[in-house]
């Protein structure tokens, strides 16, 4: 296919939004993966900061790591100041991300609702909706009958394994087309002249001293002025090649899809009891997510086991979707610190940042992780909104907790 040309009036159609350059021998910025956050972060490097000597590098397609592996979940009732924080800031982001990129990502607020099945569950959820309304989030607990109202399909009954004794409720919160995000950005950066460079896989880093001046790739040495790390699991694998040991372990995360239903699911329904959430996507399929994998790896497909829970609870708390056919399965690989938080910021390498750590809430945090992740780079210091979650909390003890602090961490 000929290559376009930046600006020019382009079908819509994902292989034509963008050009396929070859890698130039040197640039300003290079950034080591084109998921959503990689794209996001050269984004907002070229729009708010005016650097467009820029290039993304991808081992393999856009998009076409977790990017594009998630369930698409997009909400910021953490309970933490600095979660909820940034996760605020992300979903303001997306509120008018849809006109600023001129390209429709189905972006539905929809509401999600995270349920509480004991009275311990139903204390800590009354905790986040307080500290959710004292972060200025929209955010209230809803009694079973509330949950009944706003999601008809769900089961209230006092008699199942793990009744519903209430819920925390966001409006303002959603889903949208993690792939239509993707392309978003992607044109939009085309247009402003940045190199998405894909099937180039970063081996290694050049440096003199502590100071890193450029990459090694699969198609030949980059030189960079900075370098930034947005790879997920991967950014330890990399940095592992520095000597730089990142606090992050890989799991698989599994999901699956249905096919198509009428629409019958008003909204997000989040379940960290039974450990499952269900939404039902624009064309009709229902859209569930599980827990974890127990043990550590990089493959993108997980045990059966973790499935066959994830669907018996799906169904305690949907037995109308007892008869639906599941179309296919599928696994992402979760980076995940021990505070359950992300880490974003500085390195001890001059020129070289790190973003990782996202663990399940990658997705949502998209274009916030993208406009602060962008002024770090950019200024050579944090962003307010990301400076708590830099590497040396790990060493000075400022832990992020939010295990469980916020339901499903989805």
């Amino acid at each position: 296919m000929t290559p376009r040309t930046p600006g020019a009036d382009l079908p819509d159609h994902p292989d034509w939004l963008w050009r396929n350059p070859d890698p130039k021998p040197s640039y300003d910025v290079v950034i080591v993966g084109g998921g959503g956050h990689g794209l996001a972060t050269a984004y907002y490097l070229a729009k708010n900061h005016g650097i467009t000597n820029m290039a993304v590098l991808e081992r393999g397609w856009l998009a076409g790591g977790n990017m594009a592996r998630n369930t698409t979940i997009i909400r910021s009732n953490y309970l933490w100041d600095e979660s909820a924080g940034l996760y605020e800031h992300a979903l303001k982001l997306w509120e008018g991300l849809e006109d600023e990129l001129d390209y429709p990502l189905l972006f539905s607020q929809r509401g999600v609702m995270n349920l509480a099945h004991s009275l311990q569950e139903v204390r800590d959820s009354v905790r986040r909706v307080n500290a959710n309304r004292l972060n200025g989030i929209d955010a209230e607990f809803l009694d079973p009958a509330q949950v009944k109202e706003i999601c008809p399909i769900l089961n209230v009954s006092d008699d199942i394994r793990y009744p519903v004794l209430g819920a925390t409720w966001q409006p303002r919160a959603g889903i949208a087309k993690h792939d239509y995000v993707a392309w978003g950005f992607a044109r939009a950066l085309d247009r402003m002249g940045v190199d998405l460079v894909q099937n180039c896989e970063v081996t290694g880093f050049e440096r003199v001293g502590d100071r890193i001046v450029g990459v090694e790739t699969t198609r030949g040495d980059i030189r960079a002025g900075k370098v930034a790390l947005a790879a997920a699991g991967h950014t330890s694998v990399l940095a592992d090649s520095l000597g730089l040991r990142l606090p992050i372990q890989s799991h698989p995360l599994q999901a699956l899809v249905s096919e198509l239903l009428e629409p019958v699911h008003p909204t997000v329904v989040m379940s960290n009891a039974v450990h499952v959430y269900v939404s039902q996507a624009h064309k009709g399929e229902l859209v569930l997510g599980a827990g974890i994998d127990a043990y550590n790896s990089y493959s993108q497909r997980g045990a059966f086991h973790t499935i066959e829970r994830q669907m018996a609870a799906a169904v305690e708390l949907f037995p109308m979707f007892a008869r639906a056919h599941v179309l296919r399965t599928w696994g992402g690989v979760v980076d995940v610190t021990p505070d359950a938080s992300a880490i974003m910021g500085l390195t001890p390498f001059e020129g070289l940042y790190v973003n990782c750590g996202w663990g399940t809430g990658g997705f949502k945090a998209t274009p916030g992780v993208g406009w602060c992740f962008a002024h770090t780079i950019a200024h050579d210091e944090p962003h307010p909104l990301n400076a708590p979650f830099s590497l040396d909390r790990f060493t000075t003890g400022a832990l992020i907790d939010e295990h469980g602090a916020a339901g499903v961490a989805h």
